[in-house]
């Protein structure tokens, strides 16, 4: 099973600033979805299940929940991190969290793949760096995480 590493960190990872990053967050934001593709359990777990593999990440469990009358809460525990989803098909939303580390994986591959299979007209993501490592120590910097991007479309 594929783990983090320090050394994948410090080969992979090093920003135009010299800091290592633990991990890329990516927090995306579903409008305008098919309502009834994010009241749909199976395809909902399936759809995150193929975005993890579509990113490159391996998959470790799984598990999603149906809400009544209407709504999905899943993740997918992947040994890079997590994949994690709650929809509002009633307004056609649905938030997702994309959480990697190492550079096997690009969450904005599971971003894109998300935004076809959902249908979304409209969709937006903000990346974060998260433990900010420092290069020299490979102590994790007491600071918030940073904001490397931001899109909307």
């Amino acid at each position: 099973m594929t783990t983090c590493s320090h050394l994948d960190l410090l080969n992979d990872h090093l920003p135009m600033n010299g800091e290592v990053c633990l991990g890329r967050h990516v927090l995306a934001e579903f409008f305008e979805c098919d309502p009834n593709t994010l009241n749909n359990l199976d395809k909902v777990e399936k759809f995150m299940m193929e975005a993890a593999l579509e990113c490159g990440a391996t998959i470790v469990q799984k598990c999603f929940h149906m809400f009544s009358p209407y709504g999905v809460s899943g993740v997918v525990i992947i040994s890079e991190s997590h994949l994690a989803i709650h929809t509002w098909p009633e307004l056609g939303y649905a938030a997702v969290d994309l959480f990697t580390c190492g550079s096997k994986c690009d969450p904005k591959v599971a971003y894109e793949f998300l935004k076809k299979k959902f249908c979304s007209k409209n969709a937006s993501f903000t990346e974060l760096k998260r433990g900010i490592l420092s290069p020299d120590t490979m102590k994790v910097a007491e600071k918030p995480f940073e904001i490397m991007q931001q899109f909307q479309n």
